[in-house]
């Protein structure tokens, strides 16, 4: 059963996208709670015509998306945290303290966009941040983690 997405679904596909999924999935999860439609011939014409007049639209948000990058990519961050006397964190430090840096630096990324790597981050020391800013646009940016 082919349907295509209306938003963003993790590990299934991107907005828009024209996708294969098993019939009882898409029949009773997918198209009654809105997440897609039935890609029936009507409605991938409908889609290929709103694509058409979407992509000058996604040309300027990729370009403001590629500024942001290279903005962010010479960005050193710090994040404070509170630790023992042999350097492990009272907790973790997540994509919300990373969201709250970045936010400190004049940008405005979403949180659910950071993805650290690893689980989590439990003691002192410098780490990498994988942000997403737009559907083919994104950066590294490197975090250190501190006691405070």
């Amino acid at each position: 059963m082919n349907v295509i997405l209306k938003e963003d679904m993790n590990k299934l596909g991107l907005k828009d996208d024209v996708i294969a999924v098993k019939p009882g999935y898409g029949r009773n999860y997918l198209i009654p709670k809105g997440f897609a439609i039935l890609a029936t011939p009507t409605a991938k014409k409908i889609h290929e015509e709103n694509m058409r007049q979407r992509a000058h639209k996604l040309a300027g948000l990729k370009e403001e998306a590629l500024k942001i990058a290279a903005q962010l990519e010479n960005k050193k961050l710090s994040i404070g945290a509170k630790t023992s006397s042999t350097g492990k964190i009272f907790g973790s430090v997540n994509t919300i303290q990373i969201a709250e840096a970045i936010a400190k630096k004049g940008f405005d990324i979403d949180r659910k966009d950071i993805k650290i790597d690893g689980d989590t981050i439990k003691e002192v020391g410098t780490y990498t941040a994988h942000i997403k800013l737009h559907r083919e646009v994104s950066v590294d940016i490197e975090f250190k983690v501190v006691s405070e």
